[in-house]
């Protein structure tokens, strides 16, 4: 049995349909991705999840158990960061961490082990005293992921957890969420950015109008798609006719010009890169450089829903 268990799940807004027929399953100790544009049913999922809105239709359980409004001895087992940072703006960051814990843990001595913990996890140790005022937006969201997972819960649940942060900041934040799946914590991860859910995700779901699209492990889902080599050229001139030419290439299913760099994607076939430079050569078109690469969770996102992931 898995540990999260979505089944059939439906939520509706009137005659807006956010949910459609969702199901889910997620092992103990997975690293889970949920990819969609805005308005795909993403939030709602994760908030019908933690009993926060009633649906439709469906069924959920966590560790075996039917998730409700008042099962509390399962929301016990879980720590929620959400894309709006929750913190008090009138406590320190020791207090804010301390409060949040206080909610799962009665014990004071327990409890102060979990907050010099969290602290310690999250590099905020220097900034006990500090206001979130005072902090950059990169502490701020650790403060947040701090008060989130600061009774060690068996389900962390993230929702954008690294928006607007520097990349010094996001770097920490994605290594203690994988420390924390190593001392067998069960997370679910939404994100924009996706080189991040392809570095620290054991398994993806990509979802769009509240339907899942497509689900499997990256390279699973790389395979699914048309897309081979995505060859880059820079320092590149061509004309309009030969551009054309290029596009009627039988390997070649878009190439994108912006007057110095060409951009071809690839369908999946042996020495697409090598073609490509057979062409240039033949027709005697100079470029600077040349790179080429497998095709990302991006391009996999892209190819599924048609659609830009946006901010």
């Amino acid at each position: 049995m898995a540990y999260v268990e979505i089944k059939n799940l439906v939520k509706r807004y009137r005659d807006l349909v956010a949910v459609d027929h969702l199901n889910l399953e997620i092992e103990k100790g997975e690293i889970y991705g949920l990819l969609g544009p805005n308005g795909s049913g993403k939030t709602t999922v994760l908030n019908c999840l933690l009993a926060l809105l009633y649906f439709d239709k469906g069924s959920i359980r966590i560790d075996g158990k039917e998730m409700s409004p008042d099962a509390y001895d399962i929301k016990k087992k879980i720590g929620v960061v959400m894309q709006n940072v929750a913190v008090f703006g009138q406590l320190s960051v020791w207090e804010n961490i301390d409060y949040f814990c206080g909610l799962y843990v009665e014990d004071k001595r327990r409890r102060r082990e979990l907050d010099e913990e969290a602290l310690r996890f999250t590099g905020l140790e220097n900034f006990r005293k500090k206001k979130p005022k005072e902090l950059s937006g990169g502490l701020l969201r650790r403060l947040n992921i701090a008060c989130g997972i600061v009774h060690k819960p068996e389900l962390l649940i993230l929702d954008e957890p690294t928006v607007a942060v520097d990349p010094q900041s996001r770097n920490r934040i994605l290594e203690g969420i994988q420390e924390m799946n190593r001392e067998g914590t069960t997370v679910i991860y939404t994100s924009h950015y996706m080189e991040e859910v392809e570095q620290i995700c054991h398994r993806v779901t990509i979802l769009d109008q509240g339907k899942a699209l497509a689900s499997g492990t990256v390279e699973e889902l790389k395979r699914l798609i048309n897309t081979g080599d995505i060859i880059t050229l820079e320092g590149i001139y061509i004309e309009e006719e030969q551009l054309a030419e290029i596009r009627l290439l039988p390997h070649v299913f878009r190439a994108d010009y912006d007057g110095e760099k060409l951009t071809l994607r690839c369908r999946k076939a042996k020495d697409n890169l090598l073609r490509v430079l057979h062409f240039l050569q033949e027709r005697e078109i100079p470029f600077e450089n040349v790179f080429s690469q497998l095709p990302t969770l991006n391009d996999v996102f892209l190819e599924i829903t048609g659609k830009e992931l946006r901010d």
